[in-house]
């Protein structure tokens, strides 16, 4: 049984960080590269509702956010960020350390320790 499942992009090194961090813990991880494997709507309700941090937290607002055309208006529910995130799969926050019934965002990068701690 895997003890952790890593929302992963191999390109941000927040990312790679959390996965080094849970390898050297002797963790078992599940990588899931959620650009290659989006989630779909049931997953990412799942990840909703295990998520320790607020909902509008696991949507980036970068500079592809700002050119979508995009406002906090449009994530202000679960149902908006579910959405926004079906169609924008590259807007969700990285890296997302699942364990049991609990879900963080492991930024900033000393969050993961702690997660894994509990």
């Amino acid at each position: 049984m895997t003890d952790v499942t890593l929302l992963h992009n191999p390109r941000c090194s927040t990312s790679r960080s959390a996965l080094e961090k849970v390898e050297s813990a002797g963790v078992e991880v599940d990588v899931v590269r959620y650009l290659t494997t989006p989630l779909d709507e049931e997953a990412l309700r799942n990840l909703i509702g295990k998520l320790e941090d607020p909902v509008t937290d696991l949507v980036r607002r970068d500079a592809n956010f700002a050119s979508l055309g995009l406002s906090d208006e449009d994530i202000a529910t679960a149902d908006q960020v579910v959405q926004v995130l079906l169609e924008h799969p590259t807007l969700m926050q990285r890296p997302v350390l699942v364990r049991g019934d609990r879900a963080i965002i492991g930024r900033p990068k000393d969050r993961v320790d702690a997660f894994l701690a509990d």
